[in-house]
């Protein structure tokens, strides 16, 4: 028997899970038809990408862009080599905090030792994914989370540890006391799909307060 790929979707199958989910919930319905589509977000499996999404834990989506792009024109490519160069005021200086200078570290390093290979990481499942990037420092289920949905575009992700997403159900749903397990279990209704619904609902976030992205 063939080995069965992890779920995904690609653009022209997004679209129409996303027209899935509206006939299923009429407040999924309602952003799109409010919106539009969401746009299908999409990132390289690459080192860049993970001290991307590091620099993304707990601050705004600008304040991690800044980051990266100072990281950038101070290296070029970000390769995990060029990154175990640098010192801490160096790091420092490309607006890493010295959490982020020890998360960025330990996954360059286990990048560098062979520890984590992140071609062979492509093709594993969920479950294995995660078990192989947490063991990392700094690296936690929300990273995997946003890697997963947004380099590898597996289908059923809902990262309770959003705040965005979880403010943005909370909104739309008018459930505003709601907690995460809550929400969770409110989104059980989207699985196998539930990577979808975050970003419909991660758009309608981002419309409302005008954000950039």
């Amino acid at each position: 028997m063939p080995e069965r790929r992890p779920a995904s979707f690609d653009e022209t199958s997004f679209y129409l899970l996303c027209d899935h989910l509206a006939k299923q919930d009429a407040h999924i319905a309602a952003i799109l038809k409010e919106y539009g589509y969401p746009p299908v977000w999409s990132r390289k499996a690459s080192f860049e990408t993970l001290i991307h999404i590091i620099l993304e834990q707990q601050v705004s989506l600008a304040s991690a862009k800044a980051a990266l792009v100072k990281l950038k024109e101070k290296i070029g490519t970000v390769t995990p080599k060029k990154l175990l160069g640098l010192s801490d005021a160096e790091l420092k200086a490309c607006y890493f905090s010295r959490q982020k200078t020890s998360y960025a570290r330990a996954l360059a390093t286990a990048i560098e030792n062979g520890e984590l290979s992140l071609k062979k990481l492509q093709h594993l499942p969920d479950d294995e994914i995660r078990e192989a990037l947490t063991k990392i420092k700094g690296i936690g289920n929300w990273t995997v989370d946003v890697f997963l949905m947004m380099v590898l575009h597996r289908t059923d992700l809902f990262p309770t540890g959003d705040i965005a997403l979880m403010n943005s159900v909370r909104h739309v749903k008018t459930i505003s006391n709601a907690t995460r397990d809550e929400i969770l279990a409110l989104a059980e209704a989207w699985r196998p799909n539930r990577t979808v619904a975050a970003f419909v609902f991660w758009h309608a976030y981002i419309k409302r307060k005008n954000i950039n992205y």
